[in-house]
């Protein structure tokens, strides 16, 4: 089974993007104060679209995606497209998006040293990662407690349970570490039986000017 994954760097966003946005994608990038929070999220849709457009042979703003709640029915969740899985991250100056046929999470985190690891760990982290994060410390115990964090968040994200779910016993995925640089951590889940063959793209030619099917 194969995983394609796509990395870009938030300075890649641009105003263009957002002519293939649908109205409520518009009003969600709209909605965010923080310019590196719109910019986070147009790049991850525009990803999501140039990839499944290039797929499916299709104009980029013709694909159909569905980010309706299961469980209030607003469009804030998760989001999806016919035909495939696919999950999308942020964070820092990265912004990923994974695709598979079968469930798939993904997640990416900034290091923080201003995290309260010890705080988070008593309550997300099983007793073995505890203990583990006991015997480091400085900015090395902040790396593993961030590598941990993304594992379990990525398979929640698989399973569909997000942070509401277990994070202390996430069982029948497959998750894997990614090498996304010093600075992040990444992590992706997939619900599978053997692990997945993963393929990393760079989205910089897919985020180009003239890039992608045209109508």
């Amino acid at each position: 089974m194969t995983v394609e994954v796509w990395w870009a760097n938030v300075d890649a966003a641009r105003d263009e993007f957002l002519a293939d946005l649908n109205q409520v994608e518009r009003d969600r990038f709209a909605a965010y104060r923080r310019i590196v929070d719109n910019r986070r999220f147009l790049l991850g849709v525009t990803i999501v679209r140039r990839v499944l457009a290039a797929r499916f042979s299709l104009p980029a703003a013709s694909i159909r995606l569905d980010r309706t709640c299961p469980e209030c029915g607003k469009p804030h969740g998760k989001v999806r497209a016919d035909g495939v899985e696919l999950s999308v991250t942020h964070s820092g100056e990265l912004v990923g998006v994974a695709f598979a046929d079968r469930p798939v999470g993904i997640d990416v985190e900034k290091i923080d040293p201003e995290v309260d690891v010890d705080g988070v760990a008593r309550i997300a982290f099983a007793a073995d990662e505890v203990r583990e994060l006991a015997r480091r410390t400085g900015i090395d115990k902040v790396r593993l407690f961030t590598e941990y964090w993304t594992r379990k968040e990525a398979a929640l994200k698989a399973t569909g349970q997000g942070l509401g779910g277990d994070m202390t016993t996430p069982e029948g995925i497959q998750v894997v570490q990614l090498d996304v640089g010093a600075d992040h951590r990444a992590a992706l889940a997939v619900v599978s039986g053997e692990p997945p063959v993963v393929r990393v793209r760079d989205a910089s030619a897919l985020l180009s000017p003239g890039s992608g099917p045209r109508p």
